[in-house]
Order: structure tokens, then sequence, then C-alpha cells
């Protein structure tokens, strides 16, 4: 049997990264100036995305940047630029934000399909049509849109894509394709990817998964952790966080690679669990590749 093409996409993250990078300057006149108030949106995969550069960009002293689903957009609140992650272009609640944003604010998005509505609602576009993909779960253009706005604020090295080559290269940790639910953890810019890391077991593998900021986690869902469960930190943990885990005969992964290539890991877990089920990741249970709600 074949790679699906979640697995395939999914491979070929580090050479997006890299096109990426070298993308962004090319970019600059779209994507956010320091000193500017920001509002990153989207929808599912995106909106996490969202939050982690939210707090990348506010964390190097950009400027204040706010990360929204894009259902839930505070349209009262004054921003200088509102940025749009959006794989299809044609998302029904994306489309709104921009239409209802225009004059109130310039607004970017940034798509892996030109040829959709989204060309003409924003005031700028960004194409990462080669990181677009054929699966419904995203993997590398969430990745790849994300690593252009780190490399965007300075953020981004070369040792990003090398943590991203060993992270598709080295095995995964062994007995974590039979845990029965999984947790995922971060910090700062992390919880977003942390928040995407649920997702993406959930979407591929139908898992029960949470995820939460590290520090919440012992405010009451520790508790749910035991013999079979995983636990897993995307950046550096709390200092004793790790201790807690084991003592509760919980798996505990270390993440020791740049969060982002943790991630990577995760998807490869996603589709892994999926196989071990019985189950075909490019054909998640009641999704599709872009949500548009019609009357």
């Amino acid at each position: 049997m074949g790679m699906t093409h979640v697995e395939n996409e999914l491979n070929t993250q580090p050479e997006c990264w890299i096109r990426a990078a070298e993308e962004a300057g090319r970019h600059r006149g779209a994507l956010p100036e320091p000193g500017e108030r920001v509002a990153v949106v989207g929808c599912g995969t995106s909106y996490f995305m969202a939050q982690a550069v939210a707090a990348l960009r506010e964390g190097a002293g950009q400027g204040e940047t706010d990360a929204f689903a894009a259902s839930e957009f505070p349209y009262g609140r004054p921003y200088d630029r509102v940025v749009a992650l959006t794989r299809s272009g044609t998302t029904t609640e994306v489309l709104e934000l921009l239409a209802r944003s225009a004059g109130q604010a310039r607004t970017t998005a940034i798509t892996a399909d030109p040829a959709t509505p989204v060309r003409t609602a924003a005031d700028d576009l960004v194409v990462l049509d080669f990181a677009d993909e054929r699966s419904v779960v995203q993997t590398r253009f969430a990745t790849t849109a994300l690593t252009l706005l780190r490399a965007h604020l300075g953020l981004h090295t070369d040792a990003v894509v090398t943590d991203a080559r060993t992270a598709l290269a080295l095995p995964l940790p062994e007995g974590l394709v039979d845990c029965t639910q999984f947790t995922f953890l971060g910090r700062g810019w992390t919880v977003g990817l942390a928040n995407e890391a649920g997702l993406k077991m959930r979407e591929a593998s139908l898992s029960w998964t949470e995820a939460y900021p590290a520090m919440e986690y012992r405010h009451g869902p520790i508790s749910v952790t035991t013999e079979g469960t995983a636990t897993w930190m995307l950046g550096t943990a709390p200092d004793g966080l790790a201790e807690q885990v084991r003592t509760t005969g919980a798996s505990w992964i270390e993440g020791e690679l740049d969060p982002l290539a943790e991630l990577v890991r995760v998807q490869r877990l996603a589709v892994a669990v999926a196989a071990a089920r019985g189950l075909d990741p490019d054909r998640p249970r009641h999704l599709t590749r872009s949500v548009i709600l019609t009357p």
C-alpha cells in the first residue's frame, strides 16, 4: 500500500520551509510592519497557527498582536492590519471577515490557491502554492505559512530545517502508538502548536486528545494522566513537570527539537495511529478540505 496524501505532504516540509524562508523578503510589503497593531485570524489549523504567530510577533517586540478564530473576530476593536491564514481561500468565515474589514484595516491573505475568492477579498495576497495539499488534514501549508512569518520576524534559522529532517528520520518513541489518550503542552508561542497537535491527532486518527498551556495542565487536567496515556511537551517544560507526569505512570515525551519540528513528529504519530486503527487519514470523518457555509 502506498503512502497517503497526508504522509507524502508532511514529508516535504523541510523543502517547503526553505523556500518560504527564501521568499519572506519578497513578501515584506504584504506582511505586518514593526509597530502595527495586528490581528491574525484563521479557522481550525490556521487559527492555531495564528495563535503561534501572535505570540511570536508580540514576544519579538514587533507590536500588539492578537489571534482570533475568524468567526469570533471583534469588529469593534481597531487594528492596522488583519492577516488571514486560509489554505483554500474559500472558507466562509474568513471571506466574511475580509469583506467586513474592508476600509477598516489593511488586510493580507496567506493562501495556497490564488484562483479563489480570497484573491479579490484582501488588499494584499501572499501565495504559497508550492505548499498546497491534496489532503483534507493540513500539514505542510500550515507549517510553511508559520515559517514564512517566523522568517519575516527574523526568527527562522537553518537549524529549524535540520530539526525537521531529524523529526522525519527518527523512529517514534516505543509504545506511543498504543496509547489511549494524548495530551500536548506548550508555553508562549508553542501553546498554538500544542492545540494544533491535539487537532491533528483527532482529525487523522480519532484519538482522545487534549492541549493546554503547560502550567495550566497542573490545575486539573493532569488528573486524566495515567498508565497508557502520553503527555508531549512542545518546547521547554516547567521545572518538575516531567517528574510529576512520570509519577502518574504515563509516558512523558520531551520536546528536544525546535517546536515546529516536534509538530512534524506529531503529524507522523497521527498517521501511525490511524494506520494501527485501520483508518484512512486522507478521509477524516465528517470533514472536508474547506468549510463553505451555504444558506
